[in-house]
């Protein structure tokens, strides 16, 4: 099946197009502007398409005294400290886009909420990117549909029917410049869970995006070799200078000479598909084309998945509003109603009974206004 085409800044992805490989950067600059710069050099030297970087505040993103959260090297952590330590300067974004562009690669962010999405498109992004976690997130969807701006999109320890309403979204506000992403949500990932037939699945069952593939394996080349065999035209991968190094993400990201490796395969891989060869994958990688969650995926959703939350203490019959309620992320608190009763609350709903501040909202606590 012949994919769409989308425009990523200068570069034209998808259909007959060669691969767009991303090095995610995301929060493994650790704070250090110059070290945001030696990665984007790192992603250039390796033959890099793009990079990306992650965007969000902790106020913005988790219910307060969210708790603990595993690590990939399987260390606790307090989230907000994470979050806290890992926030993107909103004034390094613009220097870090002429200079990405500078360098020959296209630059974009992930966008964690509207006040992220809004700050990004004042810096002129080339495009949008919303992580797994968000995908129940449908405000989040629309707010960065109506942007009309290309959107890609990944769908970590996502249901089928999830990934289809975040779709529908895009449907209604008329942006069709989407590429979605599958990968596992787990860090890393296990070759046994990768599934990547699940490519072939989200080609037929929504032919208007591009599909590509975010890797959170271990092995560099191993899956993305193989994804590119079965169509995908996006190739997503964490990169650090040093995986020893202290911040939460470079366990399981790639060094500079297994990025460049990864490069080389995918456009190795590329020409053999145009001269015909056939492409040898392991069994274990193709697994199932279900879109299967996994027990280590369950709880991450737990944990990330958005909800609906009292920013403040809410009086009964006190009409919700956004000043009032918001959709974060409950880490260790019992999860409320999903992101997308958010906008039906604030539009004629009020408290049944008094509701604490950071408590979750949950049905018992809403009464119709008439």
């Amino acid at each position: 099946m012949q994919q769409p085409t989308l425009k990523i800044g200068k570069t034209l992805v998808g259909r007959d197009h060669p691969c767009f490989i991303v090095a995610e950067i995301g929060i493994n600059y650790d704070g250090d502007y110059n070290q945001a710069l030696r990665l984007i050099d790192v992603a250039t030297d390796a033959g890099c398409n793009a990079v990306k970087f992650q965007l969000f505040t902790a106020e913005r993103m988790y219910a307060k005294k969210a708790g603990l959260y595993q690590i990939a090297t399987g260390e606790k952590r307090d989230i907000i400290d994470i979050i806290k330590h890992s926030e993107l300067p909103h004034e390094w974004i613009t220097n870090l886009k002429k200079y990405a562009n500078k360098k020959g690669v296209e630059f974009f962010v992930t966008a964690c909420d509207e006040e992220s999405a809004d700050v990004l498109a004042r810096a002129g992004v080339a495009a949008y990117k919303i992580a797994s976690y968000e995908i129940t997130h449908l405000p989040l969807f629309r707010h960065i549909a109506k942007k009309k701006k290309p959107v890609i999109f990944s769908c970590g320890g996502a249901m089928l029917s999830e990934v289809a309403d975040a779709m529908q979204v895009f449907e209604e506000e008329r942006n069709r410049a989407i590429a979605l992403m599958h990968c596992i949500g787990e860090y890393p990932a296990s070759p046994s869970q990768l599934n990547l037939r699940v490519l072939t699945t989200l080609q037929y069952a929504f032919p208007h995006a591009v599909i590509g593939y975010s890797d959170h394996s271990s092995n560099p080349v191993e899956a993305p070799r193989a994804a590119i065999a079965l169509g995908a035209k996006i190739i997503e991968k964490h990169i650090t200078l040093d995986r020893n190094l202290p911040g939460p993400d470079h366990s399981f990201a790639v060094n500079p000479s297994e990025l460049k490796q990864l490069v080389k395969v995918v456009r190795s891989t590329e020409k053999q598909m145009r001269r015909g060869a056939r492409i040898i994958v392991d069994p274990l990688l193709l697994g199932s084309s279900e879109r299967i969650t996994y027990k280590g995926e369950k709880k991450v959703r737990e944990f990330t998945y958005r909800t609906v939350f009292a920013k403040k203490a809410i009086k009964r019959g006190e009409v919700f509003s956004s000043e009032n309620i918001a959709v974060l992320r409950p880490g260790e608190h019992p999860r409320g109603l999903e992101p997308k009763y958010y906008e039906l609350l604030i539009k004629g709903y009020k408290a049944s009974r008094p509701i604490q501040e950071n408590k979750s909202i949950v049905w018992n606590d809403v009464l119709f206004s008439s």
